[in-house]
């Protein structure tokens, strides 16, 4: 098969790595790519991850017998439905059903007209309205810009002040377009994790969970940022907790779409809060998390290629059951400094390519190589040190270790991730 990937972050440079292993895959064309994937498949830095029509363009000249889309702007764009008008087979939805990402408008009245649990809300347009709306919720206060904003749309306000500024912020341009409407939610309190499910269009199929560490710093503090860190398989996925998901989350979203004339095909993220009354939506991605997608791919069992073929020709049924590997996979994010709001770019980082052992992966995010063959920032999210252990004690020291090796004075992590598994829990 020709595969074309989408994409230049660390969950392409994942699935990258992934899909060059398939026996599946003869020629692997990504776009635009990144150092990182240079020696797995051939880069087309040319061709934009924004730009459907360029990328349609791309898929029909190298003869893709399949496109892999990894970010979320190659789905809002419409490239599933340009590739859909000339057969050619798509991981990843159209334009209409990716909206349960790229409006969070639009997926919380989904979820309300379906039933489908989560936080209470609202949708306002004016400041006065957003305002004037504080008075009926309680802080926290959770703020949302409607659109796309990188992972970073989302405020928690301890007080109305606090959500006062927040909302001034996005509605006055912070974000864009993304920030011409706001959601103000419930807080929901829990334990919050990612369950991932493989769709067709009429089913779906479970593919792992894993916690992300929203956060910029250590002890859960700092700014939201795109995610500072994942291990997979995380403790709050019970079985009862993944078997309510799937009936009372997946199977009605997929119905629900389908009923709604958008069916839905792809890899859907279910951002979840694990609460006292039972899991509840906290938010949809129409695409693999990052760095979710890190470490579910080091965890995956044999091909993935035919899972994502099976979800883009639209039956799943077809396709083997996913099977992992035991143990627990972590990933630690090296940012920029100053990220998220003004990352330091073009810092040089000495050590990344070095071989770090047969347990540990380094994926690229956010890099960018110089004439001189160095390798320099050019992101907020620069690279993504994942490792894989017995336990999550192992694999966090074995990523913490790698992670001592890189040369990279520019950036800065955080040095707790995985710290929720490795607390006591009442179910123990």
């Amino acid at each position: 098969m020709n595969i074309l990937l989408v994409g230049s972050g660390g969950r392409e440079h994942a699935l990258a790595w992934k899909i060059a292993k398939s026996p599946l895959c003869r020629r692997l064309v990504v776009a635009p790519g990144n150092p990182g994937m240079a020696k797995l498949g051939e880069m087309r830095p040319d061709v934009k991850a924004d730009d459907a029509e360029a990328l349609a363009v791309l898929a029909r000249e190298i003869k893709a017998d399949l496109v892999v889309v990894g970010p979320e702007m190659a789905l809002e764009a419409g490239l599933a439905d340009r590739l859909d008008a000339v057969g050619i087979p798509c991981f990843g939805p159209t334009a209409r059903a990716a909206r349960l990402e790229t409006s969070k408008a639009f997926a919380k009245e989904f979820l309300e007209r379906h039933d489908i649990p989560t936080a209470g809300y609202g949708v306002y347009e004016t400041l006065k309205d957003a305002r004037e709306a504080l008075t009926v919720f309680k802080p926290p206060y959770v703020i949302k810009a409607d659109g796309l904003a990188a992972g970073k749309g989302v405020a928690i306000s301890p007080d109305r002040k606090d959500a006062e500024a927040e909302i001034e912020r996005m509605l006055g341009g912070r974000f864009g377009s993304a920030g011409a409407r706001v959601v103000i939610e419930e807080f929901m309190e829990g334990e919050e994790g990612s369950l991932f499910a493989l769709c067709d269009g009429r089913t779906a199929r479970l593919f792992g969970g894993a916690q992300d560490h929203k956060r910029a710093f250590d002890g859960d503090m700092g700014p939201n940022t795109g995610g500072m860190g994942a291990y997979s398989p995380a403790p709050v996925f019970t079985p009862d907790l993944v078997e309510a998901v799937e009936s009372r989350i997946v199977k009605p979203t997929m119905a629900g779409m389908a009923a709604e004339g958008s069916p839905y095909r792809g890899v859907l993220y279910v951002g979840l809060m694990a609460t006292a009354d039972g899991p509840r939506v906290v938010e949809f991605n129409a695409r693999f998390g990052d760095p979710e997608c890190q470490v579910l791919m080091m965890r995956l069992k044999g091909d993935v290629v035919p899972l994502l073929l099976a979800c883009a020709r639209g039956d799943v049924s077809r396709a083997p059951e996913p099977e992992f590997h035991d143990g627990v996979v972590i990933s630690v994010v090296m940012a920029a400094k100053g990220y998220p709001d003004s990352p330091l770019t073009g810092s040089v980082i000495r050590g990344a390519d070095q071989d770090f052992g047969p347990h540990v992966q380094v994926f690229h995010a956010g890099t960018t190589r110089r004439e001189d063959c160095s390798l320099v920032a050019s992101g907020g999210r620069v690279l993504n040190v994942c490792a894989r252990g017995a336990d999550i004690a192992e694999a966090r020291e074995r990523a913490y270790a790698a992670v001592r090796k890189i040369d990279w004075p520019g950036g800065f992590y955080r040095s707790d991730i995985g710290w929720r598994a490795l607390e006591p829990r009442d179910d123990d």
